[in-house]
């Protein structure tokens, strides 16, 4: 084998394996993580489910490093109707946010109030923020 033909052998390789792994990796470490949930509440406790994910916002806020964004906002005519924008540092973050005390005591409180939940993965593109 030449060395060009051993230089294009690595080459093929080395580009297959990054194809392969970006088609089955479902995150790369270290790229942030987005997310958008789709709430519908119970009407009926609709006020109780608010107090209880305004606790998990604040306390995860202040407590994860890894989190980064969670904003919640209601449809106007239909208040009922809840998405949540989350934005974590990676995957790590994520996965640690899910199992944090406080996350898991939220949605115990709250799983019977939560009538629909609907998770759409994003694929960030550009995110940007202003300090108020």
């Amino acid at each position: 084998m030449t060395g060009r033909q051993a230089l294009l052998l690595g080459t093929s390789l080395v580009t297959a394996l990054l194809f392969w792994q970006r088609g089955t990796a479902a995150v790369v470490v270290g790229s942030p993580i987005v997310r958008i949930a789709e709430l519908e509440i119970d009407p009926a406790q609709l006020h109780a489910y608010k107090l209880a994910l305004k606790e998990e916002i604040e306390t995860s806020i202040r407590v994860e490093p890894g989190v980064l964004t969670l904003y919640a906002v209601s449809l106007k005519e239909h208040p009922e109707q809840i998405r949540l924008f989350e934005t974590y540092r990676d995957a790590a973050a994520y996965e640690s946010h899910i199992q944090s005390p406080h996350f898991k005591t939220y949605k115990d409180r709250t799983r019977q109030m939560v009538k629909l939940l609907t998770l759409v993965e994003t694929e960030p593109i550009l995110l940007g923020s202003k300090s108020r």
